[in-house]
This record gives structure tokens, C-alpha cells and sequence, in this order.
């Protein structure tokens, strides 16, 4: 018996746009991008799976280019977001976690979020890069500390990342990242 497998034509555009994402840092300078078009991004981000549906998530949409020069100054990783057209914050709400071991699922809960947001923007033509932010360690206290009163974070609200998102300077092709060593079939062989 064959068991052929086929995609839909919606499902080839789905996997190709997947296939097409790649990590942009260099934009058109300066060039901004609608608000609704943020909200669209995280509209898609929300759509996520979450841990016991907590969604403990909470966005910031950025659009004004002076936060995202200050954003840029601040963060080590994250110059480009000085000549972004906006950017999304993704952050955990740490009044929406899970109890007890259950707590810091939200890392994965936003992670989700952020990817969901960075094939989103490939969708719409725009360019993404995730800025690392949590755990904190890794761009220094005194960033962060920096960073969260720039963006007026409450106590409660840990950021995961910044996605700087603009308008591609030049249309550079995706890796391809497709490795089979690194799949197992039912066991680690």
C-alpha cells in the first residue's frame, strides 16, 4: 500500500516562508513600520502554544526611533535596532507563570511567541533578528537595568527578547541548515 504524504498549497507557502526565514540585521535605515503591521506580528506570536494556556506573555511594540537608538546603545547585541523600522519586545509576565516546577515554562512559552513573530515577519516581507536578553547574565545586570527603565517594565515583567524588525537593505538568501546526522529514528543511534 502507498502511503503518499502531500502538502496543500497553503501548507508549501507555510513551509517555504518557514524555509525562507533567516536572521536580518542590516535594514533600510530608518524606514518605519505600521503599527498595525506590529500587531499583526504579535497576533501571530499569541497564536502560540503555552504551557497549560497561561500565556504569560506581554509585548512591547516599538515604533518611535528614539527608544530604538536608546534599545541599540544599550544592548551589546542589538545595534542594529538603531536604524529598525520598530521592534518587539517579548516579555514573561511573572504574575501569569505556572506554580511551583512549573514556573519557568514561560521562557518557552515566549520563545514560541518570538518564533511565531520572526516567521510571521518573513511573511511580511520585513526582516527579524532576535536580541537576546534573558538570562540576564548574558548582557550584564547593568544593561538590563538600563534597558527596563528605558521601556518602564514593572517588577513583575521579565524581557526574553527584543525582535528589531525592518525593511531588508538586500536580498540575501537563506542557509541551509538541514542536517540529517542529527536525526534519529524512534531512539539516539
Amino acid at each position: 500500500m502507498d502511503h503518499k504524504t502531500t502538502i496543500s498549497n497553503d501548507g508549501k507557502i507555510v513551509l517555504q516562508t518557514i524555509l525562507n526565514r533567516r536572521s536580518i540585521r542590516n535594514y533600510i535605515p530608518n524606514k518605519p513600520i505600521p503599527q498595525d503591521v506590529l500587531y499583526e506580528l504579535i497576533k501571530a506570536g499569541m497564536a502560540a502554544p503555552t504551557a497549560k494556556n497561561r500565556q504569560p506573555w506581554a509585548f512591547i511594540a516599538i515604533t518611535d526611533s528614539n527608544i530604538l537608538k536608546k534599545l541599540g546603545n544599550i544592548l551589546p547585541h542589538g545595534k542594529m535596532l538603531a536604524e529598525a523600522g520598530g521592534a518587539i519586545v517579548v516579555c514573561g509576565d511573572m504574575t501569569q507563570t505556572l506554580e511551583g516546577a512549573g514556573g519557568d515554562f514561560w521562557i518557552q512559552d515566549c520563545a514560541a511567541a518570538s518564533e511565531n513573530i520572526m516567521i510571521a515577519s518573513q511573511a511580511f516581507g520585513l526582516g527579524a533578528v532576535w536580541v537576546g536578553i534573558y538570562p540576564n547574565k548574558f548582557i550584564g545586570v547593568e544593561n538590563v537595568i538600563k534597558m527596563n527603565k528605558v521601556l518602564n517594565l514593572p517588577g513583575s515583567v521579565i524581557a526574553l527578547n527584543v525582535i528589531s524588525l525592518g525593511y531588508p537593505d538586500s536580498d540575501e538568501k537563506p542557509k541551509d541548515k538541514y542536517d540529517e546526522s542529527k536525526i534519529h529514528l524512534n531512539s539516539w543511534k
